[in-house]
């Protein structure tokens, strides 16, 4: 399995007027990741609506990613549920597309103990050969993964990563102190990347990529080479857009700018709604802030 580490775009989705899935401005986001030297794409995560979306229209765009980028760099496909049973037959169903990696988060809504979240991956690890991402984002989910709890996941078969979205400095911190070997901790948030990689994360899931991709490449590949006062300038400059990505739920905002960039249409699926035009202002200000970069 190739390495997954660096920067990688959690894939907005796109609609059209009608919402549905705009596959055209989807491809064109696509090439624009790749022709900006992104490490890894994620695909169906939640930046991609993925919960409003219908299982075949999943697939088809794990397949165009998957033809699109035709082995240039690693996919890492979401296939989380809040249901164990539905995270195997998504994993199932996608398996056939063959993505390095799923990306799994912990189940929502439900609000499982650490022992529930443990075999709720312990099950899934033993139904593929496929790497398993966790994903801890308490606040989407209800439920936090403790470190005890991911360090117990890591020492499963075929468990490889944990993007942390907890925003506990202290907890994540712990984790990429105590990880076994082979397992690798990856940033669920903009904002702390840079504090994180410094301190042994192996890169982010990234939203602001979706916008910026380039200068945040650069960002995490400074990191990597341990070039951090250069890192520093870029975190620094890219931090308006960091914050500005979340004033509204994502990817709200995210949407707003790349319709304000002419890539797609401000368009998304109830119940999320488009962005208001505060939001819009914000992100056309922000858009002018970094557009050097």
């Amino acid at each position: 399995m190739r390495e997954i580490r660096g920067c990688g775009t959690a894939l907005i989705t796109p609609f059209d007027d009608h919402y549905e899935v705009d596959y055209q401005s989807f491809r064109a986001l696509v090439s624009r990741q790749l022709y900006a030297g992104i490490d890894f794409l994620v695909p169906l995560g939640t930046t991609g609506e993925t919960p409003c979306l219908e299982d075949e229209e999943k697939e088809i765009i794990l397949e165009t990613v998957i033809e699109l980028n035709n082995g240039q760099v690693p996919v890492v496909a979401g296939a989380g549920s809040n249901s164990t049973k539905k995270v195997i037959s998504n994993i199932s169903r996608l398996s056939k597309y063959k993505p390095d990696a799923f990306l799994v988060v912990v189940p929502y809504y439900n609000k499982p103990t650490q022992e529930g979240i443990f075999q709720h991956f312990k099950a899934i690890s033993e139904s593929t050969s496929t790497a398993i991402i966790l994903y801890n984002i308490p606040a989407r989910t209800g439920t936090n993964m403790t470190t005890d709890t991911t360090l117990r996941i890591a020492e499963l078969e075929n468990i490889i990563a944990v993007k942390e979205a907890s925003g506990n400095y202290e907890q994540i911190s712990e984790i990429i102190r105590l990880a076994p070997t082979g397992f690798s901790v990856f940033s669920g948030n903009d904002d702390v990347t840079f504090p994180l990689m410094c301190t042994g994360a192996k890169g982010v899931i990234s939203v602001a990529s979706n916008i910026a991709p380039s200068p945040i490449v650069k960002m995490t590949r400074l990191l990597s080479a341990g070039r951090t006062e250069e890192a520093a300038v870029l975190h620094h400059r890219l931090m308006p857009l960091f914050k500005a990505c979340f004033v509204e739920s994502n990817p709200i905002a995210v949407k707003s700018a790349l319709a304000l960039k002419g890539l797609i249409k401000n368009q998304l699926r109830l119940p999320l709604t488009s962005s208001t035009m505060q939001t819009d202002r914000l992100m056309e200000s922000t858009l002018k802030e970094i557009e050097n970069l």
